[in-house]
């Protein structure tokens, strides 16, 4: 079973950062890749950001990219998703996803198996 373990969510105030991280299985983060989305109730869900530990595929959205990093600690099995000048709209449960590709063209929630429980991130204004 792919485990997903996902941490640093929080209220933070509008035009601060924060860093999600993701904890997969050393086979999960070596052999497939990762992503982060997000989702507000009655929405579908977001994609953000994936990357390809195998071969360093990096894939982040237009409407976040610039504000939005996705990294890797290697020797730690996690991902990361920084997020920088945060706004009320990036209000939402974010979702940390593996087993699954990244393509560095697109990214979808259908190219991915398994998802972490969602962690909350309010902005307030």
């Amino acid at each position: 079973q792919v485990q997903l373990v996902e941490s640093g969510g929080g209220l933070v105030q509008a035009g601060s950062s924060l860093r999600l991280s993701c904890a997969a299985s050393l086979r999960t983060f070596s052999n497939y890749g990762m992503g982060w989305f997000r989702q507000v109730p009655g929405k579908q869900r977001e994609a953000l950001a994936c990357l390809d530990t195998r071969d360093g595929t990096i894939y982040i959205t237009d409407s976040v990219k610039g504000q939005f990093t996705i990294s890797r600690d290697n020797a730690k099995n996690t991902i990361y998703l920084q997020m920088d000048n945060l706004k009320p709209e990036d209000t939402a449960v974010y979702y940390c996803a593996g087993h699954g590709a990244c393509s560095g063209s697109s990214l979808s929630p259908s190219d991915f198996h398994s998802w972490g429980q969602g962690t909350q991130v309010t902005v307030s204004s």
